[in-house]
């Protein structure tokens, strides 16, 4: 009986569901019918290489594309897409695009003010939450990129959303500005109560955000997962270099880095799970190469079958053409689905 509550308090509170959604542009499929649900408050990722359709997706959900097949509702309510709508789009739904598209010559607190839907109280606390108190007497066209999307997402909060989609945001920044506006969207939900659905061109910045994050190639989803699902057992090559770098293992050392391997499968390691093992332990090989990156090093080790390459904090006795032993951490590797 509790199970059953469970399940029926989730499918009441499902903001947004997408049910055998696909387009078709030009006779070339771009996304193939797919179906989800995202929860009220949960924060998911989109992740895919370029033309993957994440963007597409973003922009079928708010109702900026016409679907070629399927639906998709918004808080039980359906969107209208362009070839049924006479205004695109959908009540209480944002979408922040790559560009900011913000009017020019505007001062910044007139382009807010005509957005703004929120009483001025509420409306000041979403210019400290953007960090933008400093920007309001300013042109928009003397603002930088990064000032520029941070007012373009304060004027989309102003309207008050339920759901705000985020099409690779990180994308044009910086890493100064990319931090700050990290930051933003990481306060977002807690603050304001939106749900987030967010691209990233680069997979990794999703997984200290992500509650859950949904992998596309070609098109269609193929792992759908919390982050720690994805970054250690994902389904395929694909998805496990979107997402870091990995080394595939195999013939007998796969098998002798890990021995409850069935015979004959392929291991795939993060850098970070295999380690140097004690001096005359260990699965043995060469040290290739040695390159600093910061907080670690990365050691390229090879071994007669394969190289490996693994993270250290420190390399103390450890040089180039220098035999070593290495082996796997606790839990290290995993072998793909399919």
């Amino acid at each position: 009986m509790q199970l059953l509550l469970t399940y029926c308090f989730q499918i009441e509170m499902a903001l947004v569901e997408v049910a055998e959604v696909s387009f078709v542009e030009r006779g070339i499929t771009v996304l193939y019918p797919l179906s989800f649900r995202q929860l009220q408050g949960q924060r998911l990722a989109l992740a895919g290489e370029s033309g993957a359709g994440k963007s597409t997706l973003l922009q079928l959900i708010a109702g900026l594309v016409q679907p070629s097949t399927g639906e998709i509702r918004i808080a039980g309510s359906r969107v209208r897409g362009p070839a049924v709508a006479l205004v695109p789009g959908h009540p209480g739904v944002a979408y922040l695009s790559q560009r900011s598209d913000l009017p020019k010559f505007l001062r910044v607190v007139q382009v807010l003010q005509y957005a703004s839907k929120r009483p001025a109280g509420e409306a000041q606390a979403i210019y400290t939450l953007c960090r933008i108190d400093h920007l309001l007497a300013r042109r928009t066209d003397e603002l930088s990129g990064g000032e520029q999307q941070r007012v373009a997402l304060a004027r989309l909060l102003l309207g008050a959303p339920r759901l705000l989609l985020l099409d690779e945001p990180f994308s044009n920044l910086d890493r100064v500005h990319k931090q700050v506006m990290q930051g933003i969207i990481e306060q977002l939900g807690q603050q304001l109560g939106i749900t987030c659905l967010l691209v990233s061109h680069d997979a990794a910045d999703t997984l200290s955000w992500a509650d859950e994050i949904m992998v596309l190639q070609r098109g269609q989803v193929v792992q759908r997962g919390t982050p720690l699902e994805i970054y250690s057992h994902p389904v395929n090559e694909y998805t496990a270099a979107l997402f870091g770098d990995y080394n595939l293992v195999v013939g007998n050392e796969a098998q002798q880095l890990a021995p409850t391997l069935r015979q004959a499968s392929p291991l795939m390691v993060r850098p970070e799970q295999v380690r140097l093992a004690a001096t005359g332990q260990g699965l043995p090989g060469i040290v290739q190469a040695i390159r600093f990156f910061g907080s670690f090093y990365e050691v390229a080790i090879q071994l007669p079958e394969n190289t490996i390459r693994l993270r250290t904090a420190t390399i103390e006795g450890v040089a180039p053409g220098q035999e070593v032993g290495i082996e796997l951490a606790a839990s290290g590797g995993w072998v793909l689905a399919h």
